[in-house]
């Protein structure tokens, strides 16, 4: 194999996991931070509207991973830096 394959390869392989976890890691969070805010909500309703507002700033942190693994993952497949020195 030469080494445009081997960078193929492991450019590929890279991006599948970075996108696997970077999915599944905040969605298991996101779905810990709805059972706990819902618990909360639950046992002091009236201090719901806190509570669902911290969960949202909360769930948008927890997105913004996953965002940026796909970000990550779609530079390595369409843009890798590691290209231009194999080729030169």
């Amino acid at each position: 194999m030469d080494t445009t394959t081997i960078i193929a390869i492991v450019s590929i392989t890279i991006a599948g996991l970075t996108t696997s976890i970077g999915c599944i890691a905040p969605a298991l969070s996101e779905g810990k931070s709805v059972t706990s805010a819902l618990a909360s909500i639950a046992q002091q309703p009236d201090a719901a509207s806190t509570i669902t507002r911290t969960l949202f700033v909360g769930l948008a942190m927890i997105e913004s991973i996953a965002i940026y693994c796909f970000v990550i993952s779609m530079i390595l497949i369409f843009a890798n830096p590691f290209w231009n020195q194999v080729v030169s």
